[in-house]
């Protein structure tokens, strides 16, 4: 088993890493070369950086996820595919992907877009609290435990 994180945008790289760490699972952050860090981490942390186009890091994590893997993402196409290959996909504030919810989220995500591109405003994501980040730790522990 290892870890994959869509990683640019992701504010629960800290727990991904502390609790992969203890578990001694292997994990690699996919980033842009935008998101740049001299960050030094833990030995069993990869970083790998991509060009910063829009969805280089999806492709990347899909080469290299294998089934059985994590992977972790706010991207529900990149959800999808994950799930597809029979992976377990997390989302940052705390749920887990699943072939029941995806057609869901992904039709929701055209939905808005095709409203957006109407000349519609569509909310943004809510900002993380503190609540999701322990509801992700929760759910993080239990998946890499498994």
């Amino acid at each position: 088993m290892k870890i994959y994180v869509d990683a640019d945008a992701c504010p629960v790289k800290d727990i991904i890493i502390s609790e992969g760490t203890k578990a001694e699972i292997p994990i690699t952050l996919v980033t842009s070369f935008s998101h740049f860090s001299n960050t030094q981490q833990p030995s069993s942390v990869e970083t790998i950086y991509v060009d910063s186009g829009a969805d280089a890091a999806d492709y990347r994590i899909m080469k290299l996820a294998e089934k059985g893997d994590i992977i972790v993402t706010q991207d529900y196409g990149l959800a999808s595919l994950g799930l597809a290959k029979g992976c377990t996909v997390l989302h940052h504030s705390g749920f887990s992907y699943t072939n029941e919810n995806i057609d869901q989220l992904l039709q929701t995500r055209y939905l808005s877009a095709m409203a957006r591109k109407s000349g519609k405003r569509t909310k943004g994501p809510k900002p993380l609290t503190s609540e999701d980040r322990e509801k992700f730790k929760k759910l993080f522990k239990r998946a890499i435990s498994q």
